[in-house]
């Protein structure tokens, strides 16, 4: 959780530069503590990375021409709405709306066969204004040896975005830690309740909003206080 500095957010579809979202600084958002050691100091470039500009190279052409090929029938032709290949690897940026559309794809097409969610996970970016709740889903092919992300957005004011459960039924409890810790609330989901957290937990923990071992714990009725509570130091 670090003490952010909101910049101009750049065009997020421009090629080559990666776009700015805030400036980091210091650590824990503790600022002018006497920190002796230097970690209040640091000053971070919270970046997006770019879009990618085709020819992506290996397959991954043909995986972005089927996809854009089938929303396009669909009449949703800007439902990738960001290709990035960094590292090596493929992901989508994938409006929420297209999302159940583009796994199905993912999964069935003979030439994709992306049959395993291996993982969907949270991230909140409080910076990324309009978007600060994304989900990631990590998919793999079994039949090609392949690996694809996909990545969602949707913003703090409206945290909806569809279940993927219908395709991958193993999401069902990667969804269910998802909304737990960072509050994405999965549409349609079988059985949307907290998966770690107890069910009265105010909250979601993996939040950057959360508040940093500030939370008093009750265990069968013994109040525990907040780890800034337990000690005066002098």
């Amino acid at each position: 959780m670090t003490d952010l500095e909101h910049a101009d957010r750049a065009d997020l579809e421009a090629v080559g530069e990666p776009a700015v979202l805030a400036i980091g600084r210091g650590a824990f958002g503790v600022r002018d503590s006497g920190d002796t050691s230097g970690f209040g100091g640091l000053v971070r470039t919270l970046t997006a990375p770019p879009a990618a500009t085709p020819p992506y190279g290996g397959w991954f052409d043909e995986a972005c021409a089927l996809i854009r090929e089938r929303l396009d029938r669909l009449g949703a032709p800007g439902g990738v709405e960001r290709v990035i290949v960094e590292h090596g690897a493929l992901r989508l940026l994938v409006a929420r709306q297209c999302l159940l559309e583009v796994a199905q794809l993912l999964r069935d097409h003979p030439r994709l066969r992306f049959e395993m969610c291996m993982s969907v996970s949270g991230v909140h970016w409080p910076a990324d204004h309009g978007a600060e709740l994304h989900a990631l889903y990590h998919l793999l092919s079994v039949t090609h040896n392949r690996r694809i992300a996909l990545e969602v957005t949707c913003p703090d004011a409206d945290p909806h975005i569809p279940s993927i459960v219908p395709v991958y039924p193993g999401a069902d409890w990667h969804e269910r830690e998802t909304y737990d810790f960072f509050g994405i609330i999965f549409d349609d989901h079988p059985h949307l309740t907290r998966i770690e957290m107890p069910d009265d937990w105010p909250g979601h923990p993996q939040r950057k909003d959360y508040p940093l071992g500030g939370i008093p714990v009750e265990y069968k009725g013994a109040l525990i206080p907040a780890p800034d509570e337990r000690r005066a130091y002098q």
